[in-house]
This record gives C-alpha cells, sequence and structure tokens, in this order.
C-alpha cells in the first residue's frame, strides 16, 4: 500500500508554529508520529526512510520538526537544545494534540516512533498523554532521558539498539528494567548507533512495523 505524496502541514504548539509533512495512505487507521534526533530534522534521511516502508505497510505517519528555524540555527552552534528533553517533549505532546484534533488524523490510532533523544522526548510525551498514546518505539535511543518518565508510561514500549552500539545498549538495558508496560529490547545484528550497516534500518521498519500493528 502506498502514501499519497506527504502533505506539507503546520503544527501550533503552546510555543511555536512547526513544520510537518503528513503521510495517510488510502485507508490507513493508524498514524506514527516522528521524533527526530540530536542535530537533526523531520528530513533526516533514515527516518524518512523508516516513515516510507511504514506507509508501504498501510500506517500514516507525521515527520516535524521539533525547532524552529532559528532554534536550529542556535542549536547548530551550540548543541544545547537538542539535549532539552522538556523542550523537545512540550513539543511532540504539542503535536500530539494536534493530529487528536485534526479532522484528517483525530479518529486515528496514534504512535511514536523515536531516534536517540527524541526517544527521550517520546518517553516523557506518552507518560503525559496515555489515553492518546498507543505504542512507543525506540530506535537508538536514550531513554536515560527520561528516567523519571519511565514508570509513568502505559503504552507498550518496543527498545530497538545496535549490538555494537555497546554503551547505548547498556542505557537501553537500565531503561528496560524501569518500564512497567509491556516493553522489550530488540537488538540489531552488527548495527552501530546510526543503523548504517546494509539492512539494518529495514530490520528497524520490521520490527517496528510488527509492534504497532500488534498495539494500536
Amino acid at each position: 500500500m502506498a502514501a499519497k505524496t506527504p502533505l506539507a502541514v503546520r503544527i501550533a504548539t503552546e510555543d511555536a508554529m512547526l513544520e510537518g509533512d503528513l503521510a495517510l495512505p488510502a485507508g490507513t487507521s493508524r498514524v506514527v508520529l516522528f521524533a527526530h534526533g540530536s542535530g537533526s530534522s523531520r528530513k533526516s534521511v533514515r527516518n524518512r526512510y523508516v516513515a516510507t516502508i511504514l506507509n508501504e505497510a498501510g500506517l500514516g505517519t507525521l515527520l516535524f520538526d521539533l525547532l524552529t528555524p532559528t532554534e536550529e540555527a542556535i542549536d547548530v552552534r551550540t548543541a544545547e537544545l537538542r539535549f532539552d528533553i522538556e523542550l523537545l517533549a512540550r513539543r511532540l505532546i504539542g503535536a500530539t494534540d494536534w493530529l487528536a484534533a485534526d479532522v484528517q488524523t483525530r479518529d486515528l490510532e496514534l504512535g511514536y516512533f523515536g531516534a536517540s533523544t527524541g526517544a527521550a522526548a517520546a518517553i516523557v510525551a506518552a507518560a503525559e498523554r496515555p489515553r492518546i498514546v498507543a505504542a512507543v518505539v525506540s530506535r537508538g535511543g536514550r531513554p536515560d532521558l527520561a528516567a523519571a518518565a519511565l514508570g509513568r508510561v502505559e503504552a507498550p514500549t518496543l527498545l530497538i539498539v545496535g549490538d555494537r552500539d555497546e554503551e547505548v545498549v547498556r542505557l537501553n538495558e537500565v531503561a528496560l528494567a524501569s518500564l512497567k508496560a509491556e516493553s522489550e529490547l530488540q537488538l540489531v545484528p552488527g548495527a552501530t548507533h546510526l543503523f548504517e550497516e546494509p539492512g539494518a534500518l529495514d530490520h528497524v521498519a520490521m520490527l517496528a512495523i510488527d509492534w504497532f500493528q500488534r498495539h494500536m
């Protein structure tokens, strides 16, 4: 199943107007909201690749910028905002509420796909919106940066890490022990932090599709 050409959308949150790309395959009942990682944006090549595979499986996707252009320019120089998990989570919650209210998506089940620091934001946002968020997938994520929220997450949560990304594997193992919701840790053989190895992102996408289809 192929999605239509993504629709450019503008998402009003409590403190910013953010740009996004919304793709909804015909007849879909699910939409996955992407939270990109450190120093990235909605144009992340890796996330867009995974989103395309999700679209082909019939899942809708929303990729959006967590930072405004001005904030991105600051972050390029200082790298300070990409680790501001409170800010990133607040923006993700704003996009979640936008999806829950928009006429195109308000009747769809909603999941999160977070990468790196975006995964920490997804953990916090899922804890704050338990009645809206049905499932969470983390790719190479830093759930340790959302340690205080882990025990409050109700959505089934899948942690995906490359088995060669040893420090992040350790951090995810610790986070898994703190999650009270249904959760799993899946290691992608031969993959490092950015999943640049041949087939690694395809493996990630298949794990994510299975998780979302089972829990949404």
